[in-house]
C-alpha cells in the first residue's frame, strides 16, 4: 500500500490484528470472498493483504483449482499473516502495488480490501493492476465511505478533537474515510485504463464489540492515527485511548457494540 502516510509498524500491527480485523474486517472479508468465488477465477493476487484476513477467506471459499498468491508491501502485516492458518497454502510476496513484480496478464481475478486508499498515486496503481490483469480479468476491491457513514471512526476521530483542539487527529477521515467519492473512483479507474463501466455497490454491515475499550484501543493504537496521537501528546497515548473509550460508551453505551459501518465494493473488468 504505497503511501505518504505512516504505515502499520511494530505493534500496531498486532493490535490491529486483534482488535481492528475481527471489529469492522471480518465482515467485508466474508463478503468480498464470496463475490471473488462465484467468478471461479483461475489465478487470483490479492494486494494490500495487511495480515491476511480476505486471504484467510479467499482460501476458503475460492474453487479447489485456483491459485492464490497474497502480497502486501508492509513486513510487519506480512509477518502476521504468515503464521496464521489458511485453507490452502497460499505463497506471500513482500510487493508494493505500485510496482507489481509479476508478468503482465498473470491473474484473472485481483482482489484488494481496503487498500485502495492508501495508494500515493491512484491512476498508476490501477494502470499497474490492469497490467496483471488477463484480457477479461476482474479487479474486485473495496473502499470505505465517508466517515459520516461509519460511526465508530466518527466518534472516535471527534473525541479526540475535542481533547486535541490545536492540532486535531484526522488520520481516519483523511486516510480511510478519504477516497468514498464514486466519481473520483470511476476517474480514477479510467485515467488507470480501466475503460468499461465499474459495477459499485454501497454496502452498510455492523461492527460488533464486547465493549468500548477494544474499539478504542483498535482504532488509537492498531491504526496509524496512533503516530498522530503520540506526536500531538507525548505520552499520552493511553490517556487518549481511554477518552475514545469514554466516548464509545457515551454514544454506544458501556456495554457491547453494535453500530454501522459502511463500505463501496467496486467490480470492474479490464
Amino acid at each position: 500500500m504505497a503511501s505518504p502516510e505512516p504505515t502499520f509498524t511494530g505493534t500496531i500491527a498486532q493490535v490491529y490484528e486483534r482488535h481492528m480485523v475481527p471489529l469492522i474486517f471480518e465482515p467485508y472479508a466474508a463478503d468480498l470472498s464470496a463475490r471473488a468465488a462465484a467468478l471461479a477465477p483461475a489465478r487470483v493476487l490479492e494486494i494490500a493483504a495487511g495480515t491476511g484476513v480476505l486471504t484467510r477467506h479467499l482460501a476458503a471459499a475460492l474453487p479447489p483449482a485456483s491459485h492464490l498468491v497474497a502480497s502486501d508491501v508492509n513486513p510487519a502485516m506480512l509477518d502476521i499473516a504468515q503464521q496464521l492458518p489458511t485453507a490452502r497454502p497460499v505463497p506471500w510476496r513482500l510487493a508494493d502495488a505500485m510496482t507489481l513484480p509479476f508478468d503482465d496478464a498473470s491473474f484473472e481475478l485481483v482482489a484488494c480490501q481496503f487498500g485502495a486508499m492508501f495508494f500515493a498515486d491512484k491512476p498508476a496503481a490501477y494502470a499497474e493492476i490492469r497490467r496483471v490483469l488477463v484480457p477479461g480479468g476482474i479487479f474486485l476491491f473495496n473502499v470505505w465511505d465517508h466517515i459520516d457513514s461509519n460511526e465508530l471512526a466518527a466518534t472516535v476521530t471527534e473525541a479526540l478533537a475535542l481533547a486535541l483542539p490545536d492540532d486535531p487527529p484526522r488520520f481516519l477521515a483523511r486516510t480511510p474515510h478519504g477516497y468514498h467519492d464514486i466519481d473520483q473512483i470511476r476517474a480514477d479507474l479510467a485515467a488507470g485504463g480501466f475503460l468499461r463501466e465499474a459495477d459499485i455497490v454501497t454496502l452498510p454491515l455492523r461492527a460488533c464489540a464486547y465493549s468500548p475499550a477494544g474499539p478504542a484501543l483498535g482504532y488509537c493504537q492498531g491504526t496509524p492515527l496512533r503516530h498522530e496521537i503520540e506526536a500531538r501528546a507525548p505520552g499520552r497515548l493511553s490517556e487518549m485511548t481511554a477518552v475514545a473509550a469514554q466516548a464509545i460508551g457515551e454514544r454506544f453505551g458501556v456495554g457491547a457494540v453494535d453500530t454501522r459501518i459502511q463500505a463501496h465494493i467496486v467490480i470492474v473488468g479490464r
